[in-house]
């Protein structure tokens, strides 16, 4: 950690979903964000503890301060499948919930009395945003908070929408993944002092990239994600009889896990086509670039689920285009940032399965046509969502929240 005398700044940053270990199988954009910003800034990232963990220490220049929030074994409430889909599939977790924020509460604090803090940079509304407004009262910091579309679009009601409200208006600048989402902070009348839409990022110039000296398989299809209501893939299981019907030779591989694993797996039993659908389950982030170079097509049937969550900017998906694989998406707002006039080319219903079949089956009988459109879509995305370009832009907001805050003083 940075003595007070240091004359960098200090970004002190509140995250629930965090790499518990290097390539570990968890969604790791916080901290990929984090990384990069430690050529700005000394970083301090306080997340959540977990079974199996690194203890608390220094991650590609990153310090990652751990809390603990439970006994160790019951440290369950982030992991495989998010904070939202594990309450709602295992309700008895609400017990966790007090611990992880008081657990978060306390550590951040420690935190803040050990170090000069500059600023404070709370990663979604609930419960980081809302630990953030406090802490800044606390320490006399700004505070930025960036909503990743969970937090925005589910934790519905009138109390909720209330904290969300007060955590926006409170903080010194607020950012959302897609233009979609700044909608819905309009929606529910949020109004942080400034709002900039700035996605994640994906290293696409060094590590999603098109593997030109690999085949990709014919008839393979690919799904990449957490197995949960909004990823829609129950839908493309639905949709698979029909595409096999055409194209019997057809795979499916499900790189990814989440509370929905055992009803998928029955689904696929019921539909008898189980043996069309490879799980692969947890992957490690480093075998996804080959997993995204070797598939015909990756599919991801995004649906809004019936709590009204649903994707904001889907890593997945950057991910899958900077790897110039082919894609056919489930047609959410948040999506239309970075697919532009494509869209319409590779967006559909995920809930209509016929129509879901038959972009499949298009895009597979065009081989040529879908990796000339998926080439394209990567060239777009170079400009929009490469890491160099993103952490600069989080970088600047974060020295500009510094010195608005430092005018007032």
């Amino acid at each position: 950690m940075t003595s007070k005398g240091s004359q960098r700044r200090t970004v002190l940053v509140l995250a629930s979903t965090y790499p518990r270990w290097r390539d570990d199988h968890e969604p790791g954009f916080v901290h990929e964000l984090c990384r990069r910003l430690v050529d700005r800034f000394d970083v301090v990232a306080v997340v959540p503890d977990a079974q199996g963990a690194d203890p608390s220490g220094t991650l590609d220049g990153v310090c990652v301060v751990r809390y603990r929030y439970a006994p160790r074994a019951w440290q369950t409430l982030v992991n495989n499948g998010g904070i939202a889909a594990n309450l709602k599939r295992q309700p008895w977790k609400w017990l966790l919930v007090p611990g992880f924020i008081v657990g978060l509460w306390w550590a951040a604090r420690r935190v803040l009395r050990s170090q000069q803090v500059d600023a404070i940079h709370a990663h979604w509304l609930i419960p980081q945003g809302f630990i953030a407004q406090l802490l800044a009262r606390f320490a006399g910091v700004p505070y930025v908070v960036t909503s990743h579309g969970g937090d925005l679009f589910g934790f519905r009601g009138k109390a909720l929408e209330s904290v969300k409200r007060t955590v926006a208006a409170n903080s010194s600048g607020m950012t959302v993944v897609s233009t979609a989402m700044a909608e819905e902070v309009a929606r529910l009348d949020m109004h942080p002092p400034q709002l900039a839409v700035v996605p994640m990022g994906v290293d696409l110039r060094n590590r999603f990239v098109p593997g030109n000296d690999v085949v990709r398989k014919p008839d393979s299809l690919l799904f990449v994600g957490r197995l949960v209501a909004k990823k829609g893939l129950c839908h493309l299981l639905d949709a698979m009889p029909a595409i096999l019907s055409r194209r019997p030779s057809v795979e499916l591989i499900i790189a990814g896990f989440g509370p929905e694993e055992e009803a998928l797996r029955a689904q696929a039993q019921r539909l008898r086509i189980a043996s069309h659908v490879r799980f692969l389950g947890a992957t490690p982030q480093g075998a996804l670039p080959a997993l995204y170079r070797g598939a015909s097509l990756f599919v991801a049937p995004f649906v809004r689920d019936a709590s009204g969550d649903q994707e904001g900017l889907p890593v997945v998906l950057m991910e899958a285009m900077g790897c110039g694989c082919p894609v056919v998406v489930g047609d959410v707002a948040g999506l239309h940032d970075l697919l532009g006039d494509a869209a319409s080319e590779v967006c559909v219903d995920a809930k209509d399965t016929a129509q879901l079949a038959d972009r499949v089956l298009q895009a597979l009988d065009q081989p040529d046509a879908s990796r000339q459109r998926a080439l394209a879509l990567r060239e777009k995305a170079l400009h929009v969502i490469d890491w160099q370009g993103v952490s600069g832009r989080y970088g600047d907001l974060l020295e500009q929240c510094m010195a608005q805050h430092d005018g007032r003083r």
